[in-house]
């Protein structure tokens, strides 16, 4: 049956268009008037039976009365309003409700319902501050390990996407991607005056994806940007109303991307000849597919326990030890605060992500062996540089998986006993009587964990600009 507050507004429109009373529609279907006002205003459904003497009644179908659409534009609004004075934002400012009588004008009608879309919209834009950044962070972290941190649905829509895009073999060139988008009606157009908040903007008036230019440093990440704008597309993402959405969102985008890139068919033959061999190597399965490594340590952690019955964890971490990126489903205890988010944690100082910054030669993976109080992990740890810090990619497994894998017979070992503060925080006590209030110094924030995000209509990227952007390109279009 129809949404019942439709379905009333319906029953009332056809009602008074007949000039019947509630009474007198009453007795002619054998129910008291008081009965059909609760149908009339949402607050009970009517049997079938009772919606056929009705239909008949009113000289009408009963598919008229089973429409979902409103009956009027005065309807509509008195729905509209009806739905936010249930929903658990308003119910959370103890308001008193306000029914639409027929009293009430058309326009406080239209101020009313302008107000809960306001309030709305306001409470959308609050809501990228940090504490929910965390918090979205967490759950959807927690949602991902019950996966395995696999999504079937969108490997499927990945292999289709690329087979129908006449790919193969090989590493899935700019030329392919550009022919996804043109099976969307989309041109993938570089431009160098991008929004800064934005790594890409679909036009959807104009039919166009606005990428970074091709010649930047790194130019393989324009394909994943290109295929994360195609896969909102797709996956006909809408507008995020939380941000826990955007994060969702983002997510869905980066796996339908790394799919892409590493489809799962050649990728799960590469992993499992490489687990055959007792070599898997992330270095090896980043360069077989031309991809970056935390790609391809991330893709590793999509497949790894569906197809290849291993657990396993992945972390970014930056040079000071805080936590970028983590999930795991081998038992590893990960950094937490009190809210159960990792982002911003700093790791043991004895961890392979954080070992693996004191080598000299940083060229190939470092490999180690760490006791914790959760038991023994083999990890495999590369560094790099971004523009503004130095990181490490790690992925792990529990010593008696690490049979499998290239450096299993590393002879680093070390042992943390972290969340122990007497592992790696705090220090020696001679230490400590040596330098207690004898120094002074001010902390390094981590802005991109501590800051909120520009509020607007997507969660990180300033309205004002997109738009000014958008305005810009599409008089060269019209040119």
């Amino acid at each position: 049956m129809s949404d019942l507050v439709t379905l009333g507004q319906r029953i009332r429109h056809f009602r008074g268009a007949a000039g019947l009373t509630l009474d007198q529609l009453g007795e002619r279907v054998g129910v008291a008037g008081s009965q059909l006002s609760l149908m009339e205003n949402g607050r009970r459904e009517p049997r079938v039976t009772l919606l056929t003497s009705i239909a008949e009644a009113l000289g009408v179908t009963l598919a008229d009365l089973l429409e979902e659409s409103p009956p009027s534009k005065r309807a509509a609004l008195e729905i509209e309003l009806e739905r936010a004075q249930r929903s658990t934002l308003y119910a959370s400012l103890g308001l008193p409700m306000v029914r639409a009588s027929r009293s009430m004008s058309d326009e406080v009608l239209e101020a009313l319902v302008g107000l809960h879309r306001e309030l709305v919209e306001k409470e959308r834009q609050t809501i990228a501050t940090p504490e929910e950044a965390r918090r979205a962070n967490t759950e959807l972290r927690l949602r991902m390990r019950e996966l395995h941190n696999y999504l079937p649905d969108i490997e499927d829509l990945a292999e289709r996407t690329v087979r129908e895009s006449g790919h193969t073999t090989g590493a899935l060139t700019h030329r392919e991607v550009g022919l996804m988008a043109k099976r969307l009606g989309f041109e993938l157009v570089h431009v160098g005056d991008l929004p800064h908040s934005a790594r890409s903007v679909i036009d959807l008036e104009n039919g166009r994806i606005y990428l970074p230019p091709a010649s930047i440093p790194g130019g393989h990440g324009l394909r994943s940007m290109a295929l994360q704008a195609i896969a909102h597309r797709l996956l006909e993402h809408e507008v995020p109303r939380t941000y826990a959405e955007f994060l969702q969102q983002r997510l869905e985008i980066n796996y339908f991307a790394a799919a892409c890139l590493m489809p799962r068919e050649q990728s799960v033959a590469f992993l499992q000849q490489a687990k055959a061999d007792r070599n898997i190597a992330v270095e090896d399965f980043r360069d077989a597919f031309g991809v970056t490594h935390e790609a391809a340590a991330l893709r590793l952690t999509n497949l790894a326990t569906s197809h290849l019955d291993l657990t396993l964890h992945f972390l970014r971490v930056g040079d000071d030890g805080a936590v970028y990126k983590a999930y795991e489903n081998d038992g590893l205890r990960l950094p937490v605060d009190v809210t159960g988010s990792v982002e911003g944690q700093l790791v043991c100082r004895y961890w392979s992500a954080r070992m693996a910054f004191a080598r000299t030669n940083r060229t190939t993976e470092f490999y180690q062996y760490t006791d914790t109080p959760e038991g023994t992990f083999w990890e495999s740890t590369q560094t790099g540089t971004s523009a503004t810090d130095e990181f490490s990619i790690t992925v792990g497994v529990p010593f008696a998986q690490s049979k499998w894998f290239r450096g299993r017979e590393t002879t680093n070992r070390r042992t943390s006993t972290c969340p122990d503060p007497a592992c790696c925080k705090r220090p020696s006590g001679e230490l400590a009587n040596r330098w207690r209030g004898k120094a002074w110094t001010s902390a390094k924030l981590h802005a991109h964990i501590l800051s909120p995000l520009p509020s607007g209509t997507f969660p990180g990227v300033d309205d004002q600009e997109l738009y000014r952007f958008l305005e810009a390109h599409a008089e060269r279009v019209d040119d």
